[in-house]
């Protein structure tokens, strides 16, 4: 992008209709389910802000193309076609009548380009995630959940709402190679080999800011797990991470499947 900042108008969402599944091949079909999967996913359990936050997905193949959410729809409306397909400029590629989320694209663009192992991204802001983001100490290794991310885990200071292209090297610097990203004052985002590992990883983030939100709303002593502790239960869980998607993945699309099958359209 030329620009060092993107605008929200640019991006605004025309009358239009989805895009053509004639081109698509079945490897990109299949990321557009699951990724239009957790889309609704969010919705159901809440995670949704409007027709604010945005997860990603890279396409399969060598071009470097990901795909992300229509600015101007909710979360319960998008499906497998209507996902807008950009490269790491922001370029729209193929055919549609949408604009992708602008500041989707500064923050998950910016984690796309660095980390080749990013075929997924999740960015929300659910109120336990904000909650967390407030406090200085960050996530504890007060439970189980919360030791999963136990080295894992990174901060990026406030800097405004992210439409600055010059943020992204910082948001990288501060990511590193870690599995999530807690944005100050702001949010959280998690990072996945696929849309379904990305998604867990949200799942155990999310309920780990709420268990630790809840015991310090108590106004009890609380008990903080050692370091060595800390560092055994994270190794543990990333071993089981080696299959990262074989139990929970399958299990939520049939949730889904269940209830409304019109996110695969």
């Amino acid at each position: 992008m030329s620009s060092a900042n993107i605008s929200f108008n640019s991006f605004e969402l025309p009358a239009g209709h989805a895009i053509s599944a004639g081109n698509i091949s079945p490897e990109e079909r299949q990321v557009r389910i699951d990724l239009a999967a957790a889309y609704r996913l969010c919705a159901m359990f809440g995670w949704d802000d409007l027709i604010y936050s945005h997860i990603s997905a890279r396409v399969p193949g060598p071009e470097h193309h990901f795909l992300i959410n229509p600015l101007g729809l909710a979360f319960d409306e998008i499906t497998a076609s209507n996902l807008v397909k950009i490269d790491l400029d922001g370029n729209l590629i193929g055919e549609s009548f949408y604009r992708p989320n602008a500041p989707g694209f500064v923050i998950l663009g910016a984690i796309h380009m660095a980390r080749e192992d990013a075929g997924a991204i999740l960015h929300l802001h659910t109120e336990a995630g904000m909650a967390l983001s407030m406090c200085q100490d960050g996530l504890l290794p007060m439970t189980q959940h919360a030791m999963r991310f136990h080295g894992r885990i990174g901060y990026h200071d406030y800097e405004g709402i992210a439409l600055s292209t010059e943020e992204r090297n910082r948001i990288v610097v501060n990511l590193k190679q870690h599995a999530a990203l807690i944005f100050r004052n702001h949010g959280t985002l998690t990072v996945g080999k696929t849309v379904g590992h990305a998604f867990v990883e949200m799942f155990y983030l999310e309920k780990s800011a709420r268990s630790q939100l809840l015991a310090q709303a108590s106004g009890q002593r609380l008990s903080i797990s050692t370091a060595e502790v800390a560092i055994l239960t994270n190794a543990q869980w990333v071993n089981d991470l080696k299959n990262p998607v074989a139990r929970e993945w399958p299990s939520l699309l049939r949730k889904l499947d269940r209830l409304d099958l019109s996110y695969r359209d």
